[in-house]
């Protein structure tokens, strides 16, 4: 009789879990393919003109005494908007432009023929966000890295240099922004992007940044809006 009891509360139970997983693939099945959150980026980069509702949104609820922050970065680590993938274009940038949409936490490389490759990134967390127009001065292959005097200020506890690796912060490639500090780089956080977390760099994923630095050169235009 127990074996019995049993064998039904477990029957139960995974068809109560598939009762719940099923209404989530259906939603996000169903969902517009585009993720561009409207507007300007929106009129220039095509599809649906508003962002469907984040299908993980529910799975990634803040638990109790959690910062906000780190349910929005688990939900952006699982979120496919920011895995690479070709969209539309319909903006004058010339092919080779990179573009930089910080509200939307994605990087756009500017093709041939109305297309751009999409990159989820990581932005400057408030007060620490900017705009203009740079062009990449240098390139480097597991960059050291230096904290500025401004960031060690709010920092003490970080070292004032790191050689280059795989715990590094700038991760396995960095393309420097003109003679400013900014540089788009890896992270050896992947969980944060999709995120505001950083000092005014811009984040990828190292895999995604070990494309970016193959497909461009010194001089290429960064547009960061």
């Amino acid at each position: 009789m127990q074996r019995f009891v049993m064998i039904a509360l477990l029957a139960s139970a995974l068809g109560t879990g598939a009762a719940l997983a099923a209404p989530l693939s259906t939603t996000y099945q169903t969902q517009p393919q585009s993720n561009l959150g409207g507007g300007f980026i929106e009129l220039l980069f095509g599809g649906h003109p508003m962002a469907p509702p984040d299908p993980y949104a529910a799975r990634y609820q803040t638990a109790r005494g959690e910062p906000p922050e780190w349910a929005e970065a688990r939900r952006a680590e699982a979120d496919p908007r920011y895995q690479r993938q070709v969209v539309a274009y319909q903006g004058t940038e010339q092919a080779g432009t990179i573009i930089i949409d910080t509200p939307r936490r994605f990087l756009f490389l500017v093709q041939e023929n109305g297309h751009a490759v999409r990159y989820g990134i990581g932005v400057g967390r408030p007060g620490f966000t900017w705009a203009g127009v740079k062009e990449i001065s240098s390139k480097r292959e597991w960059p050291d890295w230096t904290p500025p005097p401004e960031m060690l200020k709010r920092r003490p506890d970080l070292p004032h240099h790191m050689a280059g690796g795989p715990e590094n912060p700038l991760g396995a490639r960095a393309l420097y922004l003109g003679s400013s500090l900014y540089r788009i780089h890896g992270s050896n956080e992947p969980w944060t992007i999709g995120t505001a977390v950083s000092s005014g760099c811009i984040r990828m994923r190292n895999e995604d940044v070990i494309d970016l630095y193959g497909r461009v050169h010194v001089g290429t235009k960064v547009v960061v809006i």
